[in-house]
Order: C-alpha cells, then sequence, then structure tokens
C-alpha cells in the first residue's frame, strides 16, 4: 500500500485548505483511511477516518465541525477539507490506512499499518 499527501501550506486563521491522499496497492475492499497529525514536542492526535465499503466517516472532538473526510473512489484519493483553522491545527499531517473499522469511536492511531510522508499545515494567528 501506498499513500501520497498534497495540499498542505501556510493559511492564516479561519483560512481553509484540503489535503489529498492518493492511495493504491490495496488487495481488499475491507481497510480504513483517515487522517492524523503530529505537532512539533506532542503526541500524535487522530483527526478523522473514513471506511473505503461504506463510508462511515468519524471526527475526533478537536475538529468535529470544521474539518469533513471524503473520498473518490474512482480516483482512489481521500480529502480532508479543513475549514476554519485554528494556529492550534498547526501539525505534520499524516494519512494512514489500516484494516480495521472506522467506527463511532474513532480509529486508534497506533491501529494504521501505513502512513504517507506527511504534509505540513501551518496556520498563523
Amino acid at each position: 500500500v501506498q499513500l501520497v499527501e498534497s495540499g498542505g501550506g501556510l493559511v492564516q486563521a479561519g483560512g481553509s485548505l484540503r489535503l489529498s491522499c492518493a492511495a493504491s496497492g490495496f488487495t481488499s475492499d475491507d481497510y480504513a483511511i483517515g487522517w492524523f497529525r503530529q505537532a512539533p514536542g506532542k503526541d500524535r492526535e487522530g483527526v478523522s477516518c473514513i471506511n473505503n465499503r461504506d463510508g462511515n466517516t468519524y471526527y475526533f472532538d478537536s475538529v468535529e465541525g470544521r474539518f469533513t473526510i471524503s473520498s473518490d473512489n474512482a480516483k482512489n484519493t481521500v480529502y480532508l477539507q479543513m475549514n476554519s483553522l485554528k494556529p492550534e491545527d498547526t501539525a505534520v499531517y499524516y494519512c494512514a490506512a489500516g484494516p480495521y473499522y472506522c467506527s463511532g469511536y474513532g480509529y486508534p492511531v497506533t491501529h494504521y499499518d501505513t502512513r504517507g510522508q506527511g504534509t505540513q499545515v501551518t496556520v498563523s494567528s
């Protein structure tokens, strides 16, 4: 499995960015793709996830109502639309994939099998 992120950058607080994750190499339809982030000196933090088979999604509290995850199966790409960005959203964002179900409880960051190289998101105040 290969995941390639794009779309990070510098934006002012209140602005928007859209991250993309181009995925390839899956041998099964049963997997979830998610986003997690890591800021300097902080632990990894889950952001959102989506199931490939049924499209079920989950958002962690810190981004609920501001971020939207979606998938375009024809393009094998997952998107993370980030609106109303805050300085505390500044981090490296990683796209990741794993074999478990993205449920109403989310998807533990430690359960992902594969991740991309990451893309930097910086929100200025």
